[in-house]
């Protein structure tokens, strides 16, 4: 990326399956203050005025106490700190081997939800990473479904799962005609969500193939999400909907595929680097 510019930042646009975030090196960037990067997360989220993303992800050193390799520090477009992300954390991975920060094609990462273990998937040996997949051995599907109202007098019924952070798994007939935004806006300031919840309006395509839409709190609709294909497969092998291990999941932006076992579940998925660039920095940069 680069020697580090103070009156710029650079940054690196990223995307799995849609999921896009504005990726920053910490590491390289010895002089950015973490809370600084923080503050402008709007900014640079816009799709109009900055750069545009689902949020901003800091690749950073790991804290001294932790074995990974590196660390995620990540924002949701709102501004608001995220404790995971699962397509986040798979572009991250690729990332950080990219920019020599790591040497091998599996290493763990430290999150604010734990450490996640990741692997490098190559076209070829030594050929172009194509897919990462990260191992999620916390991630959990709640015991039963619940009703939660909504709206008054209209009702939804729910199957919850933390996968580091939280989700609400919605069955539903057609994903398409799901007022997902509508839904999604309403959960998160309802009682039975504190902290807000990621949705995730689901259908099932066959035995082991399953669509998908995701409301996540702080960044509203996206084309992906790798922790609520991740929070739907586990439901959906845990209710019986699919046979499982392995699940496909469509989503607009692309296909995941998540494997479920009794230690928790993997994530796969492509990965991609859309551009590089250097945005505007300093206390006098504002945004027109």
């Amino acid at each position: 990326m680069g020697a580090p510019h103070p009156d710029a930042l650079e940054f690196v646009k990223m995307h799995g399956a849609g999921n896009d975030y504005v990726y920053v090196d910490g590491i390289a960037a010895a002089w950015l203050d973490e809370q600084a990067l923080a503050d402008r997360v709007v900014d640079l989220s816009d799709r109009h005025r900055g750069i545009g993303g689902d949020g901003v992800i800091l690749l950073a050193r790991a804290n001294a106490t932790s074995a990974a390799s590196v660390r995620m520090v990540m924002w949701n477009a709102d501004g608001s700190r995220g404790a995971f992300c699962g397509n986040g954390l798979r572009c991250l991975a690729r990332l950080a081997r990219t920019l020599g920060h790591v040497d091998t094609d599996r290493f763990p990462i430290e999150t604010d939800a734990g450490t996640v273990g990741a692997e490098l998937l190559r076209s070829a040996p030594g050929g172009e990473i194509t897919a990462v997949r990260v191992d999620l051995p916390a991630a959990r599907a709640a015991a039963e479904r619940e009703p939660i109202e909504w709206r008054e007098n209209q009702t939804i019924t729910v199957r919850r799962a933390d996968v580091g952070n939280p989700h609400a798994v919605w069955w539903v007939d057609a994903v398409d005609a799901a007022p997902l935004e509508a839904v999604g806006s309403a959960l998160q300031e309802h009682p039975a969500f504190p902290d807000g919840v990621n949705l995730e309006a689901a259908e099932r395509l066959g035995p082991d193939h399953l669509r998908q839409r995701t409301w996540e709190r702080g960044s509203g609709e996206t084309l992906a999400c790798g922790s609520g294909a991740v929070a739907t497969a586990l439901v959906a092998v845990a209710e019986g909907v699919v046979e499982g291990p392995r699940v496909r999941i469509d989503l607009p932006g692309g296909s995941l595929h998540v494997e479920v076992g009794g230690s928790g579940a993997v994530l796969e998925g492509p990965v991609a680097e859309v551009y590089k660039g250097r945005f505007p920095w300093g206390p006098d940069c504002t945004l027109a």
